[in-house]
């Protein structure tokens, strides 16, 4: 029997509001404390995941921005579940849509729960390459708190081992577990040199109901959201 399609909801937050709040701030660099990894590091750590699994097939688990903007051609795509994992606005920015005045937070996948998203399968060739491409766009500074890791996964077609990026809950810019209204707080409110935290929102939010993926979470937000752009820049 055919599962009737997910009825998309209207969104709260739209684009006109996002505009309110679009800037571009300066490029503060890296945080005191951390530098920007070395092509030499890069490669050293996909060499340590491909020791860890090395794919016959190479999956990459996507739950946020690698959605809208995967900055790779996959070949095939699936809904998927990540047991175990959740989606979470538990990591703290200072650049890219923060800065250091006004961090940004932004998301990534958390202990507990489980997780709804997408998994790519990407093409056979050249797997060091492909990785090497992922973890300059995922990881940011160095030591670094959104860290690659293969992970489980369950499909209809059947269980997979995935690539997927973690916090480190003893990374300097984990933030952990905030409230809703904290983190809608920040995202009305923070940009940087990538364009505002209310845009990301929009974004993934979605891209997400696009694809059918409910987040109770980041739906509430993106309402928070919606609401304090409007109290800060009035109804016109």
């Amino acid at each position: 029997m055919k599962r009737k399609p997910t009825r998309r909801r209207s969104m709260a937050l739209t684009a006109d509001l996002v505009v309110r709040v679009e800037r571009i701030e300066p490029d503060p660099g890296p945080e005191p404390g951390t530098t920007e990894h070395t092509d030499a590091e890069f490669d050293e750590l996909v060499e340590r995941l491909l020791a860890e699994h090395r794919p016959e097939t190479l999956w990459v688990f996507a739950y946020g921005s690698l959605i809208w903007n995967p900055e790779f051609v996959p070949v095939e795509q699936r809904p998927a579940i990540a047991p175990g994992w959740h989606r979470s606005f538990c990591l703290k920015l200072t650049r890219w849509r923060g800065t250091r005045q006004l961090p940004a937070l932004m998301l990534a996948l958390d202990r507990g729960g489980s997780c709804n998203g997408i998994v790519y399968r990407l093409p056979a060739e050249d797997h060091f390459g492909q990785l090497g491409q992922l973890m300059r766009r995922e990881i940011d500074a160095n030591p670094p708190t959104n860290v690659p890791c293969w992970i489980k996964v369950k499909t209809k077609e059947g269980p997979l081992r995935a690539l997927a990026f973690v916090a480190a809950p003893d990374g300097k810019a984990y933030a952990g577990r905030l409230p809703l209204e904290q983190v809608a707080d920040t995202l009305a409110r923070a940009a940087g040199h990538w364009g505002s935290s209310a845009q990301y929102l929009f974004r993934t939010v979605s891209k997400l109901e696009e694809n059918g993926i409910r987040d109770r979470n980041l739906w509430r937000i993106q309402d928070l959201v919606a609401r304090q752009i409007i109290a800060s820049t009035g109804d016109a």
